[in-house]
Protein backbone atom coordinates (compact mmCIF):
# COMPACT_ATOMS: atom_id res chain seq x y z
CA UNK A 1 0.00 0.00 0.00
CA UNK A 2 0.95 3.44 -0.58
CA UNK A 3 1.34 5.93 1.36
CA UNK A 4 -0.14 9.20 0.40
CA UNK A 5 0.21 12.84 2.16
CA UNK A 6 -1.27 15.84 1.52
CA UNK A 7 2.21 17.84 2.01
CA UNK A 8 4.22 16.13 -0.83
CA UNK A 9 4.90 18.26 -3.69
CA UNK A 10 2.06 18.10 -6.34
CA UNK A 11 4.63 17.61 -9.39
CA UNK A 12 7.72 16.11 -9.38
CA UNK A 13 10.16 18.40 -7.49
CA UNK A 14 12.26 18.82 -10.69
CA UNK A 15 9.36 20.19 -12.51
CA UNK A 16 7.73 22.30 -9.95
CA UNK A 17 8.57 25.96 -10.73
CA UNK A 18 7.14 27.18 -7.60
CA UNK A 19 10.33 26.06 -6.07
CA UNK A 20 12.21 28.71 -8.27
CA UNK A 21 10.71 31.15 -5.54
CA UNK A 22 13.65 32.85 -3.78
CA UNK A 23 14.00 32.77 -0.42
CA UNK A 24 15.66 36.06 0.70
CA UNK A 25 16.39 39.16 -1.10
CA UNK A 26 14.39 42.35 -1.57
CA UNK A 27 10.18 43.13 -1.06
CA UNK A 28 9.12 43.70 -4.40
CA UNK A 29 11.16 40.43 -5.44
CA UNK A 30 9.41 38.35 -2.82
CA UNK A 31 5.93 39.20 -3.98
CA UNK A 32 6.68 39.22 -7.13
CA UNK A 33 7.94 35.32 -6.83
CA UNK A 34 5.14 34.65 -4.24
CA UNK A 35 2.62 35.49 -6.12
CA UNK A 36 3.78 33.75 -9.30
CA UNK A 37 4.02 30.82 -7.05
CA UNK A 38 0.18 31.10 -6.47
CA UNK A 39 -0.31 31.55 -10.29
CA UNK A 40 1.40 28.27 -10.68
CA UNK A 41 0.03 26.38 -8.17
CA UNK A 42 -3.71 26.85 -10.11
CA UNK A 43 -2.51 25.89 -13.22
CA UNK A 44 -1.12 22.78 -11.69
CA UNK A 45 -4.25 22.26 -10.06
CA UNK A 46 -6.44 22.51 -13.45
CA UNK A 47 -3.70 20.30 -15.64
CA UNK A 48 -4.37 17.03 -16.87
CA UNK A 49 -7.70 17.15 -16.39
CA UNK A 50 -9.45 19.32 -19.48
CA UNK A 51 -12.39 17.60 -19.84
CA UNK A 52 -13.48 18.25 -16.34
CA UNK A 53 -12.61 21.21 -15.44
CA UNK A 54 -16.06 22.17 -15.11
CA UNK A 55 -17.15 19.77 -12.73
CA UNK A 56 -18.76 21.73 -9.77
CA UNK A 57 -18.34 20.95 -6.41
CA UNK A 58 -21.22 19.94 -4.61
CA UNK A 59 -25.09 21.03 -5.02
CA UNK A 60 -25.65 23.60 -4.84
CA UNK A 61 -22.61 25.83 -5.49
CA UNK A 62 -21.25 26.36 -8.85
CA UNK A 63 -17.60 26.57 -7.85
CA UNK A 64 -15.64 24.68 -10.57
CA UNK A 65 -11.50 24.51 -11.26
CA UNK A 66 -12.86 26.18 -14.62
CA UNK A 67 -14.62 28.72 -12.49
CA UNK A 68 -11.49 29.53 -10.35
CA UNK A 69 -9.80 30.57 -14.08
CA UNK A 70 -12.46 32.76 -15.40
CA UNK A 71 -12.79 34.71 -11.26
CA UNK A 72 -9.21 35.04 -11.54
CA UNK A 73 -8.99 36.18 -14.80
CA UNK A 74 -11.24 38.60 -13.76
CA UNK A 75 -9.61 39.27 -10.23
CA UNK A 76 -6.49 40.38 -12.30
CA UNK A 77 -7.92 42.79 -14.68
CA UNK A 78 -10.28 44.57 -12.30
CA UNK A 79 -7.08 44.99 -9.94
CA UNK A 80 -4.14 45.81 -12.38
CA UNK A 81 -6.37 46.89 -15.49
CA UNK A 82 -9.03 48.94 -14.12
CA UNK A 83 -7.66 50.19 -10.38
CA UNK A 84 -4.21 50.59 -11.10
CA UNK A 85 -3.84 51.17 -14.73
CA UNK A 86 -6.92 53.21 -14.65
CA UNK A 87 -8.23 51.48 -17.90
CA UNK A 88 -11.98 51.69 -18.56
CA UNK A 89 -12.62 47.91 -19.82
CA UNK A 90 -15.40 45.59 -18.49
CA UNK A 91 -14.73 42.42 -16.58
CA UNK A 92 -14.37 39.18 -18.69
CA UNK A 93 -16.64 36.90 -17.32
CA UNK A 94 -18.80 38.83 -14.68
CA UNK A 95 -21.03 41.94 -15.09
CA UNK A 96 -22.67 44.06 -12.44
CA UNK A 97 -26.03 42.29 -13.37
CA UNK A 98 -24.75 38.46 -12.96
CA UNK A 99 -21.81 39.08 -10.54
CA UNK A 100 -21.04 35.35 -10.16
CA UNK A 101 -21.29 34.75 -13.64
CA UNK A 102 -17.62 33.91 -13.67
CA UNK A 103 -18.77 30.66 -11.99
CA UNK A 104 -22.05 30.36 -12.94
CA UNK A 105 -21.29 30.54 -16.54
CA UNK A 106 -18.12 28.22 -16.63
CA UNK A 107 -19.83 25.42 -18.54
CA UNK A 108 -17.79 22.25 -19.90
CA UNK A 109 -16.04 22.25 -23.17
CA UNK A 110 -12.37 22.56 -25.32
CA UNK A 111 -13.86 26.30 -25.95
CA UNK A 112 -15.11 27.67 -23.08
CA UNK A 113 -11.41 26.13 -21.46
CA UNK A 114 -9.35 27.76 -23.90
CA UNK A 115 -11.30 31.14 -24.19
CA UNK A 116 -10.56 30.91 -19.58
CA UNK A 117 -7.13 30.17 -20.09
CA UNK A 118 -6.65 32.34 -22.92
CA UNK A 119 -8.13 35.35 -21.04
CA UNK A 120 -5.88 34.47 -17.66
CA UNK A 121 -2.69 33.98 -19.29
CA UNK A 122 -3.20 37.83 -20.87
CA UNK A 123 -4.80 39.07 -17.84
CA UNK A 124 -1.53 37.63 -15.97
CA UNK A 125 1.02 38.88 -18.53
CA UNK A 126 -0.17 42.36 -18.30
CA UNK A 127 -0.17 42.53 -14.40
CA UNK A 128 3.48 40.99 -14.80
CA UNK A 129 4.99 43.86 -17.08
CA UNK A 130 2.29 46.40 -15.33
CA UNK A 131 4.83 44.99 -11.68
CA UNK A 132 7.93 45.13 -13.40
CA UNK A 133 7.14 48.85 -14.95
CA UNK A 134 6.24 50.41 -11.84
CA UNK A 135 8.67 52.62 -9.88
CA UNK A 136 8.12 51.58 -7.01
CA UNK A 137 5.79 49.52 -4.57
CA UNK A 138 3.73 52.81 -2.96
CA UNK A 139 1.95 53.71 -6.57
CA UNK A 140 -1.28 54.29 -5.19
CA UNK A 141 -4.84 54.56 -7.14
CA UNK A 142 -8.35 54.56 -6.13
CA UNK A 143 -10.82 51.75 -6.02
CA UNK A 144 -14.13 52.47 -5.25
CA UNK A 145 -14.65 49.79 -2.63
CA UNK A 146 -11.28 50.13 -1.15
CA UNK A 147 -10.05 53.75 -1.29
CA UNK A 148 -6.87 54.60 -2.25
CA UNK A 149 -4.36 51.32 -2.56
CA UNK A 150 -1.11 50.38 -3.00
CA UNK A 151 0.75 48.54 -5.64
CA UNK A 152 2.16 46.95 -2.57
CA UNK A 153 -1.66 46.40 -1.37
CA UNK A 154 -2.51 44.53 -4.49
CA UNK A 155 0.39 42.12 -4.18
CA UNK A 156 -0.68 41.19 -1.19
CA UNK A 157 -4.11 40.82 -1.85
CA UNK A 158 -3.32 39.02 -5.00
CA UNK A 159 -1.62 36.33 -2.62
CA UNK A 160 -4.19 35.82 -0.67
CA UNK A 161 -6.75 36.22 -3.18
CA UNK A 162 -5.03 33.23 -5.07
CA UNK A 163 -4.30 31.28 -1.81
CA UNK A 164 -7.90 30.75 -0.59
CA UNK A 165 -8.76 29.91 -4.30
CA UNK A 166 -6.13 27.36 -4.63
CA UNK A 167 -7.31 25.61 -1.50
CA UNK A 168 -10.43 25.52 -2.85
CA UNK A 169 -8.74 23.86 -5.96
CA UNK A 170 -7.44 21.49 -3.58
CA UNK A 171 -10.70 20.08 -2.95
CA UNK A 172 -11.74 20.19 -6.60
CA UNK A 173 -9.10 18.38 -7.80
CA UNK A 174 -9.14 15.84 -5.39
CA UNK A 175 -12.81 14.81 -6.28
CA UNK A 176 -12.08 14.77 -10.21
CA UNK A 177 -9.26 12.48 -9.71
CA UNK A 178 -8.14 11.91 -6.35
CA UNK A 179 -5.03 13.93 -6.71
CA UNK A 180 -3.38 15.55 -3.66
CA UNK A 181 -0.55 17.43 -2.89
CA UNK A 182 0.89 21.00 -2.16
Amino acid sequence: MTIRRRAELFVAEEQDRRLDARTTGDERGMLIDFLAAQRATLELKCGGVEDALSLRSVEPSTLSLLGLVRHLADVERRWFRRVLAGQDVPLLFSTEAEPDRDFDGAVAGPAAVAEAWEAWRAEVAFAERFVAEAPHLDITADDGWRGAVSLRWVLIHMIEEYARHNGHADLLRERIDGAIGV
